[in-house]
């Protein structure tokens, strides 16, 4: 009884702990955090100085002293105590004790924490992810898998004896999945997904231009005219683009067209379809029946690449359908289970561990 007194008030968390951007969600709450996973801090002594927006700012504009750091990449924890350090600051921002009543109550407990975590990864990076939760503040951790938590936070029907298929792509991961019966029957884990499109930009204009551009340029120009099929409204676009000329070392500039763009991301979509066709060809015929019937679903932020859909409709002939709000389908998915204990059971990747 004592438990679920406490349980009531201590805010339970669901974090989409990205390459890119971290959301966090709080039980009965919502969405209250979206920052990019970036982390400034001194290069000596390792104290942070920044984290999230005022970080992401920073990169490839720091002096000597700092650095900004992206402490997750391909999905997995790249730097172990800089992601420490970031959870902690966001679970601390959305877990203030509220002021003493008349009852003066004791310490509210600390927060359960649902994590998303890339289908692919390896125990050890699984248990990294565990540790960081727990040493950041959380009285239990949870993962799931993100295709899993994507397909419950689009409000797919993941429980039932139907094949749903799934396709979240991310930042550092394209996460492909066939669900049914509350577990993935095939998955794949592809460590291509946005990052790779900005790299392909930065190369594009390095090969055909001489020019060179940084990360952060390149994914302003995927934002602005960045597309996977011809669009009317898309073709018509331009941008200009700023770097410095190779030949020169000088500063140069470029007027760029969205189908050019289109022909530097097309490789990298190649072969995000591609793996979508492996995962098709392995189903089994009666779980292939209910996708074709029911349609593949894309969700994270590269499902919101202008003609994706209508390229991958194309070249699997079957309807593609994009969730809503596909930069937030995980996040809402680890605090759906948070809600509900039984799905919670089905989907955890392993036993909560605990923190006394």
């Amino acid at each position: 009884m004592l438990n679920r007194f406490w349980s009531y008030f201590a805010h339970d968390v669901g974090i989409d702990l990205g390459t890119v951007n971290t959301l966090v969600l709080v039980k009965n709450k919502g969405i209250v955090i979206r920052e990019p996973t970036v982390v400034a801090l001194h290069r000596k002594t390792r104290q942070i100085l920044a984290i999230g927006t005022e970080a992401k700012r920073m990169l490839g504009r720091t002096p000597a002293a700092i650095e900004a750091v992206r402490p997750l990449r391909n999905g997995v924890i790249s730097d172990f105590d800089t992601t420490e350090a970031m959870l902690r600051y966001f679970i601390r921002k959305v877990h203030n004790n509220p002021s003493k009543s008349m009852w003066s109550l004791p310490k509210i407990p600390k927060p359960r924490v649902a994590v998303g975590i890339p289908s692919g990864v390896t125990e050890v990076e699984r248990r990294a992810v565990q540790d960081a939760c727990l040493s950041a503040g959380a009285r239990e951790a949870f993962l799931i898998e993100e295709p899993m938590a994507a397909a419950i936070g689009a409000k797919l029907p993941v429980e039932e004896p139907e094949g749903v298929m799934i396709v979240d792509i991310g930042g550092g991961t394209t996460e492909i999945a066939v669900i049914s019966l509350g577990g993935m029957v095939i998955n794949r884990s592809l460590r291509v997904a946005g990052d790779e499109l900005d790299e392909a930009i930065v190369s594009y204009m390095r090969t055909r231009y001489g020019m060179l551009i940084g990360e952060k340029s390149a994914e302003d120009i995927k934002i602005e005219i960045g597309s996977a099929f011809p669009v009317d409204k898309m073709d018509s676009q331009a941008t200009v683009v700023r770097g410095r000329d190779l030949a020169t070392g000088l500063p140069k500039s470029l007027k760029i067209s969205a189908s050019e763009i289109r022909e530097a991301l097309s490789s990298i979509i190649s072969q995000i379809i591609s793996t979508i066709k492996e995962v098709l060809e392995e189903t089994p015929p009666e779980l292939l029946t209910d996708i074709v019937e029911r349609g593949i679903f894309l969700a994270g932020g590269g499902a919101l690449i202008p003609g994706l859909d209508k390229r991958i409709a194309e070249e699997t002939k079957l309807p593609i359908y994009v969730a809503d709000d596909p930069l937030t389908t995980v996040v809402r998915g680890c605090g759906e289970v948070l809600n509900n204990l039984d799905l919670l059971g089905k989907v955890k990747v392993t036993g909560g561990l605990r923190k006394y």
